[in-house]
């Protein structure tokens, strides 16, 4: 017992989903003292951040009075989101992350709230696949529970939005480079003429005896061959 007379229970929790979204599981491990309970479950449809709430959801509720709680995850969504206060504040605002965008899996987070305040918390992070017994052991629970063959609907998932598309487009053709009077332009395809500068630029090391010029758009080009160094 704690100096508050709170029982002191300890909670690993992990879920999976493969491929995500997918068919998922969660699993459970709570320890009191002496005793050790199991718990998971697998769900048709659903997403790895989903089953790793509702497994700390259902871990909590299965406590049966007010309990001090070291509630251990491997997942960063849910322990950095609890832990510096941005779902506390999703809720205060409706749920909005921002002015416009909703948070997701707005029901188990709602519920896991709930749980949370209905005993005294700790929530831990853990490296998953770290060697840590209970972490293993619930990584086992949720894998095994999404394999099994009568797996629950998960109603609260909520598939995305579907990418728009890409839109059909017909390929343009690339007019060619031109390399000689009588070559179409490329922007507008009039037949070039070749031109002769009338002054030179002493201070390059090099000049054009000539170049291509379209009487349509008045566009330039200089060619290679064209280019005399002095």
């Amino acid at each position: 017992m704690t100096p508050a007379g709170l029982k002191e229970v300890v909670i690993f929790t992990d879920g999976a989903a493969e491929p995500n979204p997918g068919p998922g599981g969660y699993g459970v491990v709570l320890r009191y003292g002496k005793h050790a309970k199991e718990l998971s479950a697998g769900f048709k449809l659903t997403t790895n951040n989903r089953m790793e709430l509702l497994a700390a959801i259902v871990g909590l509720e299965a406590l049966t009075s007010k309990c001090s709680v070291k509630l251990h995850s491997d997942s960063k969504y849910l322990v950095d989101s609890v832990n510096d206060g941005s779902v506390q504040k999703w809720r205060e605002n409706d749920w909005y992350r921002t002015r416009k965008q909703k948070a997701r899996n707005i029901d188990l987070w709602d519920r896991f709230l709930d749980a949370l305040e209905s005993h005294e918390v700790e929530l831990i992070w853990v490296k998953g696949h770290a060697g840590i017994a209970d972490n293993e052991r619930c990584d086992y629970l949720a894998v095994e529970a999404a394999k099994a063959d009568n797996l629950f609907t998960d109603s609260g998932y909520i598939a995305p939005d579907p990418k728009p598309a890409p839109s059909a487009r017909s390929p343009v053709p690339r007019v060619p480079k031109p390399k000689k009077p009588g070559d179409p332009c490329r922007k507008c395809e009039t037949p070039l003429i070749k031109r002769t500068p009338k002054k030179q630029r002493k201070s390059r090391a090099y000049h054009y005896e000539w170049y291509l010029y379209c009487t349509g758009c008045g566009t330039i080009y200089f060619l290679e061959e064209a280019k005399r160094y002095t």
